[in-house]
């Protein structure tokens, strides 16, 4: 697992939003662990808190902008990315405006400032998500494409195609988090000139200085038409340079994909844990950001749902046939209900009992419509109990038998039919103590729990007849 830091002291960060034009203050403390990074509005009554969430997405329109409880904050991205790459998990910022500050148009102020107030190891931080199937997703919105694959870490791959023949195709990389301090923070917010008028009459952009954006030329211009626009704006007039408008050279020859990959950490930052996969980002925008995360979110959910559920592969070699249970269990047809275990060690055991139309009790049991029933998934779970019990004391030298004293707890969540498979887990809930076992018992078809239940027996030693 990655490292997690806390901030050791306060930082101050002060500059003007990009869309709205007004002059922000943050201050960034350290959370509390576990409160993740939230945003308090001082400047509103109340001071409302707008957790760094993916629910609490509200627009990604020229950045992402987040709102909860009558209150929002814009242009998150490039704050949030800083925190993700520096390990930074739990952050208090009070903000006395609308929008984050846009200072130079990347993270790398909040980088620096961030490091300069000292950072400080935290004993526990939150599980990442990990990738265990790789998937794709389109935006067909804004025709961006994702490719997800499993990793052992966070690897970002973006690919920009722009169709005009002086800026070209793009491609920017972070196989490893620990450069994005000196190899993606700098890389500035941009745009293209044919845009700049339409996003100003919009009513964005409002911040937007030479200073803290490349302007991409892409349509046919002169030095005049330019300071016209730009009048029409209230910013000073300019110089062209080559291939871009700016004050000054381009950071990296592929700045625009490398600031994508910052906006696209950003925006991941929203699932609030590190991300072992590798992503390859064609086109990527806040949009599509958002939508990938939260298809992240849903898997992160599902992995926690399905913890500790058994996986049932049958190609897989059994660790005890039925020949071998047999050793251990006194039962046998058609009351044996485990047919085969596959996992099994000091405090828990999984087997498998394969349900078949052929079972006895099916002939009188809910006739014309069969149902295995409830109780006889609670004895399958005794019975694979057992075996883990008397494998503790024996050898399978059939001395030694289990016998149910109480069942407590016991929930049926869903009918078992004939052809599924029935996947058995038992744990102990401590040790055995004169020769009684207290075990957690769940029963699933596939990933689905169809049972569960608390079950205590004893182990008592077969009297000779």
């Amino acid at each position: 697992m990655r490292p997690v830091r806390a901030l050791q002291k306060e930082v101050l960060v002060t500059g003007v939003g990009l869309h709205t034009g007004q002059s922000v203050t943050m201050r960034i403390q350290a959370g509390e662990q576990g409160s993740g990074i939230r945003f308090a509005r001082t400047d509103l009554p109340g001071q409302p808190v707008i957790p760094a969430e993916i629910t609490h997405v509200h627009t990604t329109v020229r950045g992402t902008t987040l709102q909860a409880h009558g209150a929002s904050v814009a242009t998150v991205e490039h704050f949030l990315a800083a925190c993700h790459a520096l390990g930074i998990q739990d952050v208090q910022v009070e903000i006395d405006g609308p929008e984050v500050p846009i200072l130079d148009g990347s993270a790398a102020e909040f980088v620096e400032k961030i490091t300069e107030a000292g950072l400080s190891p935290v004993d526990q931080g939150r599980e990442p998500l990990v990738v265990a199937e790789p998937f794709t997703l389109r935006d067909e919105a804004t025709g961006a494409e994702y490719a997800v694959f499993p990793a052992d870490k966070l690897e970002l791959n973006v690919i920009l195609q722009f169709p005009q023949e002086n800026i070209g195709p793009m491609v920017a990389l972070m196989d490893d988090i620990s450069t994005f301090s000196t190899d993606i923070a700098q890389a500035r917010t941009f745009v293209f000139l044919s845009e700049v008028e339409a996003l100003f009459d919009a009513g964005l952009i409002k911040g937007g200085e030479i200073d803290n954006a490349v302007v991409l030329i892409d349509t046919p211009s002169d030095e005049a038409k330019l300071n016209i626009l730009l009048q029409k704006m209230g910013k000073a007039p300019v110089k062209m340079l080559e291939g871009q408008l700016t004050s000054t050279p381009m950071r990296f020859s592929n700045e625009p994909a490398r600031h994508k990959l910052l906006d696209l950490l950003g925006d991941l930052t929203l699932l609030g844990r590190d991300i072992h996969a590798r992503i390859i980002a064609t086109r990527p925008g806040h949009t599509g950001n958002a939508t990938l995360t939260r298809m992240l979110k849903s898997i992160y959910l599902e992995q926690k749902k399905n913890a500790g559920r058994p996986v049932y592969d049958p190609n897989t070699e059994p660790l005890m046939n039925t020949e071998e249970i047999k050793k251990y269990l006194p039962h046998r047809y058609p009351f044996l209900m485990v047919d085969k275990v596959i996992s099994i060690n000091e405090t828990s055991i999984v087997a498998v009992k394969n349900i078949t139309f052929n079972e006895t009790f099916f002939l009188g049991h809910f006739p014309g419509n069969p149902v295995f029933p409830g109780v006889l998934q609670m004895e399958a779970l005794a019975q694979t109990g057992g075996i883990l019990a008397l494998k503790t004391i024996s050898d399978g030298t059939g001395i030694w038998d289990t016998y149910f004293l109480k069942m407590d707890n016991v929930k049926f969540k869903s009918k078992v039919l004939p052809g599924d498979t029935l996947i058995l887990k038992m744990e102990m809930m401590g040790p055995i103590r004169r020769g009684i076992i207290q075990m957690w018992g769940t029963a699933y078809v596939g990933n689905k729990l169809v049972s569960e239940g608390e079950l205590t027996a004893q182990i008592v030693k077969r009297q000779d007849d």
